[in-house]
């Protein structure tokens, strides 16, 4: 009879107390809550997830296409069905297209719309999709209102600020401000620089900001000199399609990003763009 030598256990035993020793690490050293942002890659479009520490989820745009439907299980989990707060910023196919199938798959508490009134197939798809959400609450974004995220984290609405329901989509853009702890991020969807600049007049110093999600994809119509030079951001992030036909981003804005100071991220060269905030310090993923 051929006994099992005792060494062949070795690396199970190595291994199980390598898991122990994890485990305990874990519960004695608890990763420290973050805050998590991630500008998905959906080709030429806009979609960011945030999830806020507690366990929050905010969607911004779901992006042209089923592209988001990839991304999504990526960040969420393939198991989690469930997203917070869905924020359609304006309603053209780049960033509304691909929430009609998030609403499809995920329980949706939350969804805060521009007013904005577009009549297009993918608008008409998208509002019959949030009609058939059981318990979804919705709202028309306006200036000074605030969403509370859970654990100190929170976005305000600096625009619209007014009926926009007959105004040009683009110019029509929710604009959030989000905010945890000592960091900051600002989303804008597609707005053009006339907007962006009426917003200066309106916040004032108080838009500084550390991560700006570039205007309309870094088109040349947007992230007028104004706009960037008070907001002043650490970080600026532009979404935007790998060889897209629009020229986005314009190289002028680049250029005016650069000199600004700010550091430069885009979806083309990096893909999903994931920036981790501790409510003091924010660094990229």
């Amino acid at each position: 009879m051929n006994m099992r030598r005792p060494y062949i256990l070795y690396p199970f035993i190595v291994l199980l107390l390598a898991i122990n020793g994890w485990m305990l690490y874990l519960l004695w050293f608890p990763k420290p809550p973050q805050l998590e942002v991630h500008v998905l890659d959906v080709g030429q479009g806009d979609a960011i997830l945030i999830e806020v520490p507690g366990g929050v989820d905010l969607l911004i745009d779901g992006g042209p296409d089923r592209s988001v439907m990839r991304q999504l299980p990526r960040k969420l989990g393939l198991f989690d069905r469930h997203i917070d707060v869905v924020v359609a910023t304006h309603p053209d196919k780049d960033h509304i297209a691909g929430l009609t199938d998030a609403f499809k798959r995920y329980d949706v508490d939350h969804y805060i719309e521009s007013g904005v009134v577009r009549e297009s197939p993918f608008s008409e798809a998208l509002d019959a999709a949030a009609s058939e959400e059981p318990g979804l609450k919705r709202y028309t974004a306006r200036r000074g209102m605030r969403i509370t995220l859970g654990e100190g984290v929170y976005a305000d609405v600096l625009f619209p600020d007014r009926d926009v329901s007959r105004v040009e989509s683009n110019d029509g853009s929710v604009t959030l401000r989000l905010v945890y702890g000592e960091t900051s991020f600002l989303f804008a969807g597609d707005l053009s620089a006339k907007v962006e600049d009426y917003i200066v007049s309106l916040e004032g110093s108080a838009l500084k900001t550390d991560v700006l999600k570039a205007s309309h994809h870094g088109s040349k119509t947007s992230t007028s000199e104004t706009w960037l030079s008070t907001v002043d951001p650490a970080f600026v992030v532009i979404s935007a399609g790998r060889d897209n036909s629009y020229g986005h981003p314009a190289p002028d804005v680049v250029e005016r990003i650069r000199a600004s100071g700010a550091r430069i991220l885009t979806t083309i060269e990096e893909g999903t763009i994931t920036l981790l905030s501790d409510g003091k310090s924010i660094r990229e993923k």
